[in-house]
């Protein structure tokens, strides 16, 4: 084949007869062909989400399964040979891969990330399965090679089978640094990965690799509450679950079953025990050789925690700290403790590659957000004198109860559930387990209709709240309807895996970056076939201003989540313990305080947390209608110039508008588009489609046709009224059961002549339909 006729190829044909053929003749194994590497970031556009494009790797060599070490770009002829190795370098440094490579189909170039050395393959001289591992194993170390146990743990498997999936290039990215970092003797490693990235499944893999490799022997995995020893046990780590152990100490065979076990999972608190038993202390200090430490900012490597000296028992195993956020203030004990992370995969990544759902903020300020002041003299319900200060949104809940601002704020999460869905998980995070029960009968006595048909439609679900947390599990399922709202106000901020939640409200103060992070990853799971690919969070605190935060996505000041609490009082009034309020503050009702709701702006952000819009739905809809429509009689000879409404329908999507859906929103779903868009965009009072079918039917238009093809009009026009425009516009319509009295299609359209006829008529009551007043 000739230069030219080479040039002339695609990119595909220069892979099938060039590229393909030059690596598979040394790479008969492990080649993986338009590898996926990351999802492609979901975009929220108005009302519409949307994927970008996902990134794909032309060719990824394995040294097994488990372990990449090569990426080839390919490119096609009109380009040089190394057009594509900045692209290759990108995606090789995405995934750990020391070797990157681009072709155009007359050779390859090479970029080395051990060496640094970048050079020109012909295209016969591609490296070889055993010549790249040679040079893999040979160049790594900075050039003083793979020690034995490098070796054994690199070509160690995944655990693998048809119900699980493989990691993604994160995951092994994090599996692969921690497992050989091990192997070169490290004993203390850190893993940050935000929330809901898989660090459970990660830390299994990677406990997996070093049991079946044989480096590590016997496991204890460490976390702080049941849930997430449940939940591991039960999902990422069940492949293992003959070889696990829940440790209780209460259990007389305690130490028989955890000497008789590879995995050992046990609580901090049983560990300690009550009244600082140290109950670890039954187990010889040197059983552990591996210890993962489970959501490690929550305490456990600081120095002065009361779990700290569970690991400094166990010291000469090796252990590893998993956590969303490494920093817990300038003093920095868990990289003091652990060092500094072998991997960070953040939330702005994880939303920037598709596997982690974005969300639009919707800030709701009520007529007291700012301060609320008592009338003189002023009494609460109990008769008792309220202080005379000026109260706001910090003291809502805190300090003093307004009962007609926990009414507004269940109104307005109703409202929202109601314009959207009734039936999407939600999560009211409150200032007390006081506020979560007062504000879950608030929103059962606006939802009543849906408590008559499950008493569990709202559960508060708290610590001391024993039938909620029974009704845990049934929450964070993606399969069990109900609970559909959780009230609480410190269980669900951290740890419990709710893949399925949908909003977010925040009615409660929060000032770590900490807890504000782990609050917003309870929404960051994304389940596309369940309809969940992004999350709202419902404002009415101002606490999304730590967006604006320099440190949102990075190293962050930590206050350890759970709060052990303390006790604060002020004239006597204000008891605060263990996150929990007594009844001595003052409660007004309605009668001493009424609450309106005054505005609500919708913003979009980054992942970095940098406002990208800040404005109302119907703000951005008539933005985007007058940007296309310079005036009311431009749309209206447009609308009526268009042979099929759907494609302004359809511009409308293209720029991130649903009309439907915002009609819905709006309680508006009677109304046509086309009044929709002139209400929206130009003021004009809005006609429902029933009124303007009536309209119609009181002109003489029907006159002239038979008394048959009147009947059709008639069914298309209550068809107009009851679906809109878009249903009466395909001919489909005529195959429906409405006409089978009259006859089938072929018969309908001869009533008028045929087909053109038909259409002249259908034309003829549009324009019938969208008569106006000159404008």
């Amino acid at each position: 084949m000739t230069t030219v006729d080479k040039q002339k190829m695609t990119e595909e044909e220069i892979k099938l007869y060039y590229i393909t053929p030059a690596i598979v003749n040394g790479w008969e194994n492990h080649i993986g062909m338009e590898n996926k590497i990351t999802d492609g970031r979901i975009n929220v556009s108005g009302n519409i989400t949307n994927r970008s494009s996902a990134k794909f790797a032309d060719y990824v060599l394995y040294l097994n399964d488990g372990k990449p070490i090569a990426v080839v770009e390919a490119k096609s002829n009109k380009y040089p040979v190394s057009y594509g190795l900045q692209q290759a370098m990108e995606y090789a440094k995405m995934m750990d891969i020391p070797f990157a490579y681009s072709s155009n189909g007359d050779a390859f170039f090479e970029h080395d990330f051990l060496t640094g050395e970048e050079k020109r393959i012909e295209l016969d001289k591609f490296p070889t399965q055993e010549e790249l591992i040679a040079r893999y194993y040979s160049e790594t170390n900075d050039g003083k090679g793979m020690s034995d146990n490098e070796k054994k743990i690199v070509s160690q498997p995944y655990y693998s089978s048809q119900t699980t999936f493989p990691p993604r290039y994160y995951q092994r990215n994090a599996i692969n640094r921690t497992v050989e970092a091990i192997a070169r003797g490290q004993q203390r490693l850190l893993i940050v990965m935000a929330t809901g990235t898989g660090k459970t499944y990660t830390a299994f893999q990677i406990v997996y690799r070093l049991l079946r490799s044989g480096l590590r022997k016997r496991v204890l995995y460490l976390a702080d509450r049941n849930i997430l020893v449940d939940q591991s046990i039960l999902q990422d780590f069940a492949p293992l679950e003959k070889t696990i152990y829940k440790v209780n100490f209460s259990d007389k065979e305690c130490l028989r079953k955890i000497v008789s076990h590879e995995v050992n999972f046990a609580l901090y608190h049983q560990m300690v025990g009550q009244n600082d038993e140290e109950n670890f202390r039954q187990i010889p200090k040197d059983y552990f050789d591996l210890i993962i430490v489970d959501e490690c900012h929550r305490g456990s490597a600081k120095e002065d925690s009361n779990w700290r000296k569970v690991l400094e028992y166990f010291y000469d195993a090796t252990q590893i700290g998993m956590t969303a956020t490494p920093k817990e203030s300038e003093k920095i004990s868990n990289i003091d403790y652990f060092g500094e992370p072998v991997y960070i995969y953040s939330l702005k990544q994880g939303i920037e590659d598709g596997f982690l759902a974005p969300f639009k903020v919707i800030n709701i300020t009520t007529n007291i957000g700012e301060g609320w002041r008592p009338r003189k003299g002023q009494v609460d319900i109990e008769g008792n004198l309220i202080e005379d200060r000026i109260y706001n949104n910090r003291d809502y809940d805190y300090n003093i109860v307004i009962e007609d601002r926990i009414r507004a704020v269940a109104e307005e999460i109703t409202e929202y559930l109601k314009s959207t869905d009734r039936m999407q998980k939600t999560i009211v995070f409150c200032a007390s387990e006081e506020h979560a029960e007062r504000m879950r009968i608030a929103l059962n006595n606006l939802n009543k209709d849906l408590i008559k048909e499950n008493s569990d439609y709202c559960v508060r679900i708290t610590g001391s709240d024993v039938y909620g947390k029974s009704k845990l599990d049934y929450f964070i399922s993606v399969s069990s309807k109900y609970p559909v709202i959780a009230t609480t106000s410190e269980l669900l901020s951290t740890g419990a895996d709710c893949k399925m939640t949908k909003l977010i409200v925040l009615d409660k103060m929060i000032e770590s970056m900490t807890t504000f992070k782990q609050i917003i990853g309870r929404g960051t799971r994304i389940r596309e076939k369940e309809g969940k690919t992004h999350f709202v969070v419902m404002d009415f605190r101002n606490v999304t201003k730590l967006f604006a935060d320099p440190e949102w996505d990075g190293p962050i000041e930590q206050d350890e989540g759970f709060q052990k609490g303390s006790t604060t009082t002020k004239n006597n009034r204000v008891i605060k313990e263990e996150g929990k309020y007594n009844v001595l503050r003052p409660v007004v009702n309605d009668k001493g305080c009424n609450v309106k709701i005054i505005n609500r702006i919708v913003s979009v952000y980054n992942p970095d947390g940098k406002l990208l819009r800040q404005e109302d739905i119907i703000d951005y809809t008539r933005t985007n209608i007058k940007g296309e429509y310079a005036s009311l009689s431009d749309f209206i000879k447009k609308w009526k110039d268009s042979d099929k409404k759907r494609t302004i329908e359809e511009l409308f999507l293209e720029k991130g508008v649903d009309i439907k859906v915002l009609k819905k929103d709006q309680e508006m779903e009677d109304v046509d588009d086309f009044d929709f868009i002139c209400y929206v965009a130009y003021g004009k009072k809005p006609l429902t489609r029933k009124e303007r079918a009536n309209n119609v039917k009181k002109r003489d238009f029907f006159s002239k046709y038979s008394s048959d093809a009147q009947e059709v009009l008639n069914i298309l026009l209550d068809r107009y009224m009851n679906q809109g425009i878009t249903d009466v516009e395909d001919i489909k319509v005529l195959s429906l059961s409405d006409f089978e009295n009259i006859g089938k299609p072929a018969k309908i359209v001869k009533l008028f002549g045929g087909k053109s006829g038909y259409e002249a008529a259908l034309k003829e009551l549009e324009e019938n339909i969208y008569e106006v007043e000159v404008v």
